[in-house]
């Protein structure tokens, strides 16, 4: 009589069974929300990064645009003060 060896198995540990149920929620509400606003709607990454770009881009705009009010200001309160 031949021993049948099986190859040793790893036991399922917490990290696995959070990964499988992370996954599992994720694939959940990616099919809500495909439902819920279609597949034309639906983000992506690309999307995602887009929309963070122009953010940036308008927060650094509106951040130059205060440092120069704020340079004419002091300009203008170094000129009543030289008078």
């Amino acid at each position: 009589m031949t021993a049948i060896r099986t190859a040793p198995t790893e036991p399922v540990g917490f990290a696995n069974v959070s990964r499988a149920l992370v996954s599992a929620a994720a694939d959940l509400v990616v099919g809500v929300q495909r439902r819920v606003v279609g597949d034309a709607n639906m983000r992506t990454a690309r999307d995602n990064a887009w929309a963070a770009t122009l953010e940036n881009r308008a927060q650094h705009e509106a951040q130059a645009e205060l440092t120069r009010e704020v340079a004419a200001l002091v300009a203008r309160r170094r000129l009543v003060s030289a008078r």
